[in-house]
């Protein structure tokens, strides 16, 4: 069963709860933190391009005659719009924090 972004956005909040929660940082260490959330991106990342090449996959099916039910190709391409949206929103998103951190006066 597939990871989404969502649920790994999840994952990684509760990560940090429980960090906190143990009484350390946030953070932790710095080197793991970075190697964690670089994986967790790289994660939804390979999960967004697996959609994507899936709903390609159905189509291509669809286009050809080989597949018969066309509900699951809509869903499949469903399923990779709605996870190529959330991933555009939270690129979105970091380059905005990232322009706010940028303005902030030192």
């Amino acid at each position: 069963m597939a990871i989404s972004p969502i649920e790994e956005a999840r994952g990684i909040a509760s990560v940090t709860s429980v960090r906190r929660a143990e009484g350390g940082t946030a953070l932790g260490g710095a080197n793991e933190t970075a190697a964690s959330f670089k994986d967790a991106v790289k994660n939804a990342l390979g999960e967004v391009n697996h959609l994507q090449s899936q709903a390609d996959e159905m189509a291509m099916k669809l286009a050809t005659g080989d597949l018969e039910d066309v509900h699951r190709a809509m869903i499949a391409m469903q399923k990779a719009k709605l996870a190529l949206d959330l991933t555009i929103q939270v690129r979105n998103k970091v380059i905005e924090a990232y322009q706010e951190i940028m303005r902030m006066q030192v």
